[in-house]
């Protein structure tokens, strides 16, 4: 059924989860509700976090999708230049949704479209400097703010989650 976590003090620690799984086995005592004690709780945790999130990338004048082009740019390397391909199946995105983005960074100043140097039809996708700071100072501001949402666990708990996690994703995108 539920899982109870005991604090130091000895007080147990239910969340929005437990509650859900404890209507669950009054209702469907016979139904296996394991999964949603990590599925469950993956979805909530990206919905109480993601308001400040976006609020952090909206003080860079950015949006979610905005930041992710800006930030696979800066995250690959000098020249910081990427084909719309390239970047599209980074983001997993769809060609369309790309260019509503790249439109709008490029009105920004944050990027602009350079036709490929030995290929006149190919476009590369290029960071400015004022994007490539965007990014950058947008990152390290998410970075502090998802540091603090950590703060309830301590290195290794952090670590040991981070590692679960890790296992978990890989066999799925493995096709378990």
């Amino acid at each position: 059924m539920t899982d109870v976590v005991t604090e130091d003090d000895g007080q147990s620690v239910t969340d929005h989860v437990d509650r859900l799984r404890g209507q669950w086995a009054r209702e469907l005592p016979d139904l296996d509700t394991e999964a949603m004690a990590i599925f469950g709780r993956a979805k909530r945790l990206s919905n109480l976090i993601g308001p400040s999130i976006e609020a952090t990338f909206a003080a860079f004048g950015l949006d979610r999708g905005e930041f992710d082009v800006i930030a696979t740019l800066r995250r690959s390397g000098p020249p910081y230049r990427l084909t719309p391909t390239e970047l599209y199946t980074s983001l997993m995105l769809s060609s369309g949704g790309l260019t509503h983005r790249l439109d709008r960074l490029e009105k920004a100043g944050l990027i602009r479209r350079e036709k490929a140097p030995r290929d006149g039809r190919s476009v590369h996708v290029v960071l400015t400097q004022e994007g490539a700071a965007r990014a950058e100072q947008a990152f390290r501001a998410d970075m502090a703010n998802e540091r603090r949402f950590l703060e309830p666990l301590d290195a290794q708990e952090r670590q040991m989650l981070a590692g679960l996690l890790r296992k978990l994703i890989a066999g799925i995108e493995a096709g378990c």
